[in-house]
């Protein structure tokens, strides 16, 4: 079974990283995270982070995340992005194409 990565305070201070920010209880972060396992088993990489929000809450607090699922993405230091609508495994894949588009070089 393939499982996220769990995110750490050392790798939260790096410049990019795609994380998956959830609660356990949430029903739609479980829909969203069957989306994320599904996209790392086609590349048969790692490829997102996962974060507890209630383990973070100071992150939560200065990364403005408003609400749980949410997939943020980080490059160059800055937060890019912060998907809360997961809408559908191919509305992941617009993200990834635009900001990690070696995962689909051969």
């Amino acid at each position: 079974m393939i499982e996220l990565q769990q995110i750490t305070e050392t790798r939260l201070k790096e410049d990019s990283y795609l994380l998956y920010i959830h609660t356990p209880f949430c029903g739609t972060c479980h829909l969203a995270r069957t989306m994320l396992e599904k996209i790392e088993a086609v590349h048969a990489q790692d490829i997102f982070y996962e974060m507890n929000a209630s383990l973070f809450p100071e992150f939560m607090q200065e990364a403005k995340v408003e609400s749980v699922p949410c997939f943020l993405i980080k490059q160059g230091g800055v937060v890019q992005e912060k998907v809360y609508a997961f809408k559908s495994t191919a509305n992941i894949y617009t993200y990834l194409l635009k900001y990690k588009p070696e995962l689909f070089v051969k």
